[in-house]
């Protein structure tokens, strides 16, 4: 696995099918979703390709409950004794409390689906120790503002870092080829791209999406510019 510097203090970690982020401030290491399970592993190299170690790991963040983005969360929270942070609508999902929503799939979304889940395995339920709502700053991160993005899933968030110049998307938007685009997979498609189009709004230089890389200049622009290539945005 390869760990890629985003900017100074925050790394992407190519987790199987889903990124993760690590970013690393003055009180220890915040974790931006875990992957899917089993990466425990792949997170402990990346700690120690770093110079970190596994007491270094302080919290965790979650985007949203989906297994390819939560699913080591349990695992790695039980070894680093690290608080789980999730968006309030997802919290109960993440607990495994109640399933949560099915994506409503368009038909090329069907067929990637089946690529790129078939080995996916169930996340396990794993703790929430706070769940965060829009517009609430965790100083910790970056002072990163929460914002919530409903659509992907009920409780969708992302990371804005203002001081930074940075935003972290979830699955509200992904990568391909260079361009910005509506993340598959949607539990409510309009509400998602509402969402995108709130992100586009944003003064960002970097965009971080779920999948595909980084956006590491004239991100806002790049969001403006982006389009549904699975299906039919309101």
């Amino acid at each position: 696995m390869d760990v890629v510097e985003v900017v100074p203090g925050l790394h992407l970690l190519p987790l199987g099918i889903a990124n993760a982020y690590l970013w690393h401030g003055g009180d220890g290491v915040t974790l931006v979703d875990t992957g899917p399970p089993g990466s425990g592993p792949a997170v402990v190299a990346a700690l120690d390709h770093l110079g970190l170690r596994r007491r270094d790991l302080r919290r965790i963040v979650l985007t949203h409950f989906h297994d390819d983005h939560a699913g080591a969360a349990a695992e790695l929270a039980s070894w680093a004794s690290a608080p789980v942070v999730a968006g309030r609508g997802d919290a109960a999902f993440v607990r495994g409390d109640v399933p949560g929503p099915l994506p409503s799939f368009t038909e090329a979304e069907r067929a990637l689906h089946a690529v790129v889940a078939a080995d996916l395995r169930p996340a396990a339920a794993s703790p929430v120790d706070q769940e965060v709502d829009d517009g609430q700053v965790l100083g910790a991160v970056g002072e990163a503002v929460v914002l919530a993005v409903p659509g992907h899933t009920p409780g969708s968030i992302a990371l804005h870092l203002p001081r930074h110049g940075v935003l972290i998307t979830g699955d509200t938007v992904a990568e391909h080829e260079g361009r910005a685009i509506l993340g598959p997979f949607n539990a409510d498609r309009a509400g998602a791209w509402a969402s995108l189009q709130r992100l586009a709004g944003l003064d960002v230089d970097v965009a971080c999406p779920g999948h595909g890389r980084p956006i590491t200049s004239a991100a806002a622009a790049a969001l403006r510019r982006a389009t549904d290539p699975f299906g039919s945005a309101p």
